[in-house]
């Protein structure tokens, strides 16, 4: 039984995550290009989803850390960040990203392959946490499985993203179950969808800042 919501268990986490999404590094390497251009200062940041804590790693190795809150709903991801980062800026928190409690704290929130686990409803309070938890013009970058906008594209990025696992060693079965999670253990969105469910919960500015594959980013500024 797995112990978080993704598809592999914490203490193999990293290891299988690399196996699994195309350009995996880059989705945290465009985090940190975009931080560089857009803030100059020592920043709060809180990520949610956080995992093993990836995205902790390159905030602190590349910006200046006021403040990094990792959160995440499992207890074993959560040990395994605080294990790697005993830092006396660094706080951690088991928490479901619907139950968050801050309030216009942060110039940073990052969800790094986080909210298309949730149903529309439940994304739209994960949302609705985030932007609360930001203070005014702070900024919210998220990457995400999203849907292709037609059947057709649907079966060709999915046997394109079978493939891909398949040639990093993955087994036909392992690959084709993890395929068959579409719909079923995670819930996308079109870009365009997700472009404007941003919008509708307040962003004043939203963007896509990248795109490959059934992977996107997206940010918005409060």
């Amino acid at each position: 039984m797995n112990d978080n919501q993704s598809a592999f268990c914490s203490n193999d986490y990293d290891r299988k995550i690399k196996q699994t999404l195309p350009y995996y590094d880059q989705f945290y390497e465009q985090v940190i290009e975009l931080i560089k251009v857009m803030n100059d200062n020592a920043v709060r940041w809180l990520d949610i989803g956080c995992g093993t804590g990836k995205m902790g790693s390159a905030a602190f190795e590349n910006v200046d850390i006021e403040k990094f809150v990792f959160c995440d709903l499992s207890e074993e991801m959560i040990r395994i960040a605080k294990e790697r980062f005993p830092y006396h800026n660094a706080e951690f928190c088991v928490c479901d990203v619907q139950k968050l409690v801050y309030s216009n704290e942060f110039d940073i929130i990052t969800a790094i392959q986080v909210n298309h686990y949730l149903h529309m409803d439940e994304r739209k309070i994960a949302m609705q946490k985030c932007y609360e938890a930001l203070k005014d013009n702070g900024l919210f970058i998220s990457f995400e499985n999203f849907a292709p906008f037609t059947d057709l594209g649907k079966s060709v990025y999915l046997e394109k993203w079978k493939r891909y696992q398949m040639k990093q060693q993955k087994s036909l079965e392992e690959c084709q179950k993890h395929i068959d999670r579409y719909g079923k253990d995670y819930f996308p969105i079109t870009l365009l969808e997700n472009v404007e469910f941003m919008r509708n919960c307040g962003f004043k500015v939203v963007e896509i800042l990248w795109l490959s594959n059934m992977q996107a980013g997206f940010w918005g500024i409060k």
